[in-house]
């Protein structure tokens, strides 16, 4: 069922001024953005420009040096603010447990807080792994799955929580082309289907200018451009035409 757009479960997410170092070394350095509600946001840079570290501050995972971070206006530093808000992180690995099954793995939340009784959470994961085309690999272990389907069962994971935000890092990461187009797919049918707020981290052009409503260039720790897909593609900052126009070349290194 498709949730109408001016009924979107998503939450708005604000950055002000965030920062972060380690040993001395600024990896976020004052960043200020902001998601809408139901928006698909992609935050787009080469490797080692901080991408990762948001996430896990945006998620609660690791504390800022300064800034805030705000959810439907609520600093997550506030007590009781992280637990109003259901969110979720889609691992650049997937992080599944490899000596459960799919199904398990889906439902791992539930059962270990005894959230559902287990037929219930046995639907629950049924219904979660059909939205992302993995219907009926309940049984399955994760070294028989490919890895765009360990992604898509990661994914199902995240879907359980009934998430208001979804953060993704490196979602396409280790897959070929492929797989990664069924991933950006998948990205797209969550939002319109359920209207949740997803916050995409991704070095990948084609995934980023693929689903994006708005895309943020971070370069350094420190957000260098916003706007739509066309806007960056016109932006003339060096970095982000560097960063867009890098390709391989191997006839450029024959005489």
């Amino acid at each position: 069922m498709t949730t109408p757009a001016n009924q979107s479960q998503g939450v708005s997410v604000q950055v002000r001024a965030l920062r972060r170092s380690y040993s001395g070394q600024a990896v976020l350095n004052g960043l200020d953005f902001q998601v809408a509600a139901g928006e698909i946001f992609v935050i787009m840079g080469p490797s080692g420009s901080g991408k990762s570290v948001l996430l896990k501050h945006i998620i609660g995972l690791e504390p800022p040096d300064g800034g805030e971070i705000l959810v439907n206006g609520e600093s997550i530093q506030s007590p009781g603010v992280m637990a109003k808000y259901r969110m979720a992180l889609v691992f650049q690995s997937g992080a599944l447990l490899s000596s459960l099954t799919v199904g398990e793995n889906v439902g791992l939340y539930l059962s270990e807080h005894r959230l559902k009784p287990p037929l219930e959470i046995a639907r629950i994961v049924s219904e979660k792994l059909a939205a992302v085309g993995l219907k009926g690999t309940e049984e399955k272990l994760p070294n028989e799955l490919s890895g765009g389907m360990k992604k898509r069962v990661a994914i199902a994971r995240a879907l359980v929580i009934e998430p208001q935000l979804i953060l993704y890092d490196e979602p396409t990461s280790e897959l070929d082309p492929l797989s990664a187009v069924v991933i950006g797919e998948e990205i797209l049918t969550l939002n319109r289907r359920i209207g949740v707020t997803s916050l995409v981290v991704t070095h990948d052009r084609d995934l980023a200018f693929g689903v994006a409503q708005r895309i943020a260039v971070i370069d350094e720790g420190q957000i260098i451009a916003i706007g739509t897909p066309a806007e960056v593609k016109r932006n003339p900052h060096p970095v982000i035409q560097k960063f867009l126009q890098a390709d391989f070349h191997p006839e450029n290194n024959h005489p």
